[in-house]
């Protein structure tokens, strides 16, 4: 184990003014704490706690953030509290190893909505001070070095872990090390088969290119030299789950990856970057399509250089990437190695979020958890956006926007900003009018038409691949389908009112919403709607006095009104004919099915313009449109709050087709079926579905659905089918 002075000297070979009484008082109560404990393999659990640290100090973070590498597991594993840790090492100490407590008790791997609430709060934690996450990513990453001595049961829950949640959160961090090393680490213990190919192909590959890697590191500084360029070298190698998961996204063999071996060029400073890569290009042929300038474009995780690849020496593609040393170490130590973590400084949250975009995007996860979105959607929103490489497109002003790869010009709009999304109409892309589906690519210029009349479509949630714009287009919907139950529930108290005689008003219902539940008249007015809550409910609310009258709402007042609803013993009052000519009906207008309005068509057989028709409420379903003949009505005879009047509100000319069901015998020869569709199809009707009800020796019933346009339609097919000698009777099923 590493001794006190020893971890001294690594943090003073950073920072000269190391608080060496600090982090000697935090290695002595650490050690003494655990005293005895072990950990499965066998060696003092106080090991544990100091590996952490020298990861720590390998990222060159502050002091404080190494005393509480070394004192992380003493609330979770001692008698330690964290108030003792605060009279000890002061109250910043002491929330960070409490804030790494309450993350080690969480389990993120587990039913969809636990996990998703556990992930709300890590990022909550580790949003107040980011050395939090540091630290945990460091304890993660020994614990992964050491995973073969937990229990078979125990390594894949915590690969798995690490896999979706902690190595990606170490790559939006920018600390590309650590997640390179956790995501092989983890890739061993998920899918063991596949790392030992892909570890025994690049043996062999190895052994096959010989000193390939010596010569090109070789070549490549005598080149630079010539030019006055002082660069260092550094071959490295594609990791086993890199190529893993390149062969997987690309659907390609182990054998046509060109970019196994990669080299860094490190030079002094941004204008050699860009002098090597002219020297480079020069002296090499360049493959077309893949150079990348990540220097005037940085990545969200603040990740800088230069990226190409050349046809080396041997006719050998060789990856490049050009940097400088300091955007060698961001590139390796993403977040931890900025300004706010040297020399002892505290972060200061206000200028890491203004200076870092890693924290910015941080920042911008936490924003969203205020959102109060479902722990599901914020999930889905989470790991999509650490998941997901990016493009970066800009604005007609010049504003830079980074986006997944594979965003649209919908996650444009709502990458700006909200409102621009919801009332994007449709997108110019380099000054061309585009689809809203196109994927963007790196560079396009995207200008977003709006209309205040737009609302987002529901279906744009399946068209939009970054988190925010989901989120945005779900809550736009719910708030359009409340709007509707609401506006449903409004019409549905004022005729409730009217029949008591009574005057409806938001003001007088807001002052008895305490009576039914409620604290915001539109979401009572939602639950009317919905069936959630009836309208007598609310009288009796407001009007103690009041005594309901069980009469069905849509009856006409005069007797004439009477008419037999098709089965013994029951009969309507239907309601007057709605006015015309700009006269008002209080009936609701009724057009044809749009998914966000809570209105449907009676599955029993459907409705269809001419019928004379009748809405019921349905809880939680909005209104089912009867045919005022459906013997279906029958059943809600003693719930005359559920009736609705309604009316048909179609243009002459719509083309616009609606639900009917017909119940057709017919001749048992061949060609029969064949002839009674050609009669549907001659009168250009369309058949939905299709049942054989009965088959008997010589004749068999069949229903069918129809789509039609009106009542007159449906009619002139009846009679067509009727015409046939093959068709025996046809009727139209009503329920």
């Amino acid at each position: 184990m590493m001794r006190q002075y020893e971890l001294v000297e690594r943090v003073a070979a950073y920072n000269p003014q190391v608080d060496e009484d600090l982090l000697n008082r935090a290695y002595v109560y650490a050690m003494q704490k655990h005293g005895t404990q072990r950990r499965a393999s066998g060696d003092p659990y106080f090991s544990h706690p100091l590996e952490v640290a020298a990861i720590i100090t390998d990222m060159h973070l502050d002091d404080a953030s190494v005393a509480v590498a070394l004192l992380h597991d003493t609330i979770e594993d001692t008698s330690a509290t964290k108030e003792e840790i605060s009279n000890l090492f002061g109250p910043q100490i002491a929330n960070l190893v409490q804030g790494l407590t309450k993350i080690d008790r969480l389990d993120l791997v587990s039913r969809e909505a636990q996990q998703a609430e556990n992930l709300r709060k890590l990022l909550l934690a580790v949003s107040d001070d980011i050395r939090v996450l540091l630290v945990k990513l460091a304890d993660r990453l020994h614990n992964m070095r050491t995973i073969q001595y937990v229990s078979e049961d125990k390594r894949a829950r915590i690969a798995e872990e690490t896999m979706e949640i902690y190595a990606p959160l170490a790559g939006r961090m920018g600390m590309q090390a650590v997640r390179d090393e956790l995501e092989d680490l983890a890739f061993r213990i998920l899918n063991p088969d596949a790392y030992a190919t892909i570890s025994n192909k690049l043996q062999a590959l190895l052994e096959r290119t010989g000193g390939m890697v010596d010569t090109i590191s070789t070549g490549l500084r005598e080149r630079l030299a010539k030019s006055g360029i002082e660069a260092i070298i550094k071959g490295r190698q594609k990791r086993p789950y890199s190529i893993f998961a390149k062969m997987q996204r690309k659907s390609v063999g182990f054998e046509q990856l060109s970019d196994i071996f990669g080299f860094r060029v490190l030079v002094e400073n941004l204008e050699d970057c860009y002098r090597a890569l002219g020297v480079v290009h020069t002296a090499w042929p360049m493959v077309p399509g893949r150079f990348k300038d990540y220097i005037s474009t940085p990545k969200q995780n603040e990740y800088r250089s230069l990226h190409t690849t050349i046809i080396g020496p041997k006719q050998q593609r060789v990856e490049l990437q050009i940097r400088t040393h300091e955007m060698d170490r961001i590139a390796e130590f993403g977040i931890a190695a900025h300004p706010l973590y040297k020399d002892g400084i505290a972060a200061d949250r206000d200028r890491l979020a203004a200076e870092s975009r890693a924290y910015a995007w941080l920042r911008q996860t936490v924003d969203q958890i205020a959102h109060g979105d479902a722990p599901e959607e914020f999930l889905e929103h989470t790991k999509l956006e650490l998941f997901q490489d990016q493009v970066f497109c800009f604005t007609p002003k010049g504003r830079l926007i980074a986006l997944p790869r594979g965003a649209t010009p919908i996650d444009f709009a709502y990458a700006v900003h909200t409102e621009v999304g919801d009332t994007c109409v449709g997108a110019k892309v380099n000054g061309q009018l585009a689809p809203l589906v196109q994927a963007l690519q790196n560079g396009d210029e995207v200008e977003i038409i709006r209309s205040e009349a737009q609302r987002p479509p529901p279906a744009w949630g399946s068209i939009v691949v970054t988190g925010k714009a989901r989120a945005a287009i779900r809550r736009a919907t719910r708030a359009h389908v409340r709007r509707q139950y609401a506006g449903l529930g409004r019409h549905t108290l004022e005729r409730a009112f009217e029949r008591a005689g009574k005057a409806y008003a938001d003001a007088a219902f807001k002052n008895g919403l305490h009576r039914v539940g409620y604290t915001d008249v539109e979401d009572a007015l939602a639950a009317v709607g919905r069936g959630d809550l009836k309208p007598e409910a609310v009288l009796r609310a407001l009007f103690p006095d009041y005594r309901e009258d069980r009469v069905h709402p849509i009856l006409a007042a005069s007797e004439e009104g009477w008419t037999a609803a098709g089965r013994t013993g029951l009969k309507f009052r239907l309601p007057p004919e709605p006015a015309v000519n700009g006269k008002k009906t209080r009936a609701l207008p009724i057009r044809g099915l749009d998914k966000d309005v809570p209105v449907r068509f009676a599955p029993e057989g459907g409705a269809v313009p001419g019928d004379r028709i009748v809405g019921i409420m349905m809880p939680g379903e909005g209104i089912t449109i009867y045919p005022i003949q459906s013997p279906q009505l029958g059943r809600f005879d003693d719930e005359p709050e559920r009736w609705v009047d309604v009316r048909w509100d179609i243009a002459e000319d719509s083309s616009e087709r609606f639900p009917a069901r017909i119940r057709v015998s017919a001749l048992n020869e061949p060609g029969s079926l064949a002839m009674i569709a050609d009669v549907v199809g001659a009168s250009d009707g369309n058949i939905d579905n299709l049942r054989m009800v009965e088959r008997g020796r010589d004749f068999t019933e069949m229903e069918i659905d129809l789509e039609v346009w009106n009542l007159k339609h449906l009619n002139r097919i009846i009679n067509d089918l009727r015409a046939k000698r093959v068709v025996s009777s046809v009727s139209r099923v009503n329920g």
